[in-house]
């Protein structure tokens, strides 16, 4: 974190977009690769039908495509948001946009407030 923490702003802000552009996509295609009837281990199954599944679902119907660049300023539910939208098939012409505002919004944000955090927590454990 603090090879990008040292970037300029530009350089830091899109690597970062870069970085969750393809965690995002890629937990997405796990999903629909999840639903396609891919083998699952009992542990992936027991996780389908765990909480976090069931609340990304529930806020997935709900708000649909809203949910998704929701995500992105929470904690703990990015990853299922994103799961729950490839393994309810969301059509990728919903989904692209849906997950690049998501990701604009994560990347400013860690680009600024979350950069200036890491650092400043830094400089408190090299005080310790």
């Amino acid at each position: 974190m603090d090879t990008v923490a040292e970037q300029p702003f530009a350089v830091a802000f899109v690597s970062l977009f870069v970085i969750v552009m393809l965690r995002a996509n890629a937990t997405y295609w796990l999903g629909r690769g999840a639903l396609s009837g891919g083998r699952l281990s009992r542990k992936m199954a027991r996780h389908l039908e765990g909480p976090a599944m069931q609340r990304a679902r529930r806020l997935s119907a709900r708000y649909g495509v809203v949910a998704v660049p929701l995500s992105f300023l929470t904690i703990g539910i990015q990853t299922a948001i994103n799961f729950s939208a490839g393994f309810t098939s969301m059509p990728m012409r919903r989904y692209l946009p849906a997950v690049t505002v998501g990701c604009l919004l994560w990347a400013l944000l860690y680009s600024t407030v979350g950069l200036a955090g890491w650092s400043a927590v830094a400089v408190l454990w090299d005080q310790i």
